[in-house]
């Protein structure tokens, strides 16, 4: 059994709305092992992206426990933990979130200016490093205007992984492509779960979960399955079988 890197328990999440408490999270136990691809699905309102708030450290939980590779995330310094955010896990949105003033390759370095040890030439080689990893080193010098969506969220993903961080969350990274852009990006994170990434997606479409190796829905703050799926879809495969573009689009 690979090493466990997530453990939730009793998770619970309440928010107060004028005099209404709404219980978003409902005491919920998890445990995510290395090197899992995970998807996370449920309608709006499930209690899924509070979930995912939980686990990116960008939020704490009303009550229950959150361990990231051993540590108890909600009871360390807030020092520590805006350590953990850069350095342990990597964030892909659906926005893509890049400075548009500021070319690809300065896009992905931003994480690293936070080690200090690193100079310049450092950063620049582990920017380059990432950029390869998911085929965009060709674009480093480009701006995000300059680039289609997917080429910019393959800068977002490499800006994720340029800290080699334990663990990728992917909160809706296909929903704004369309679907050949879609199975590129997904093909990314099949590639990087296969080089031993741990990868949490967050998604309301079940054909992106299929590309993932595990499967949770939540519904009304509880988690109400939890499948594993033995043959993911190939999303190499899946593009290969579109019908090619017509040269003049």
């Amino acid at each position: 059994m690979p090493e466990l890197l997530i453990k939730t328990q009793h998770l619970t999440k309440t928010y107060q709305m004028g005099e209404v408490k709404v219980h978003a999270l409902r005491g919920v136990d998890l445990e995510i092992h290395k090197g899992e691809f995970i998807a996370i699905m449920g309608a709006s309102g499930s209690g899924k992206t509070t979930f995912m708030n939980l686990l990116g450290c960008l939020d704490h939980p009303s009550g229950g426990t959150y361990w990231l590779d051993g540590t108890d995330v909600h009871a360390i310094s807030d020092t520590e933990l805006t350590r953990i955010r850069n350095q342990k896990i990597g964030y892909v949105f659906q926005s893509f979130y890049l400075l548009p003033r500021t070319t690809a390759m300065e896009n992905v370095e931003l994480p690293l200016l936070y080690r200090n040890k690193l100079n310049h030439h450092q950063r620049h080689e582990l920017a380059i490093s990432a950029m390869r990893k998911v085929s965009i080193e060709d674009r480093m010098h480009h701006f995000p205007n300059q680039l289609s969506g997917g080429q910019q969220q393959r800068v977002a993903i490499a800006r994720a992984i340029v800290n080699e961080p334990v663990f990728l969350l992917a909160d809706e990274p296909t929903g704004n492509l369309d679907t050949r852009t879609s199975l590129e990006v997904m093909a990314v994170f099949q590639q990087l779960h296969k080089e031993g990434k741990t990868i949490v997606l967050v998604t309301h479409e079940q054909d992106i979960a299929s590309y993932a190796q595990r499967n949770i829905t939540f519904r009304d703050g509880k988690i109400v399955a939890d499948t594993t799926n033995p043959n993911p879809k190939d999303a190499l495969s899946d593009l290969a079988r579109l019908p090619k573009l017509d040269e003049e689009e």
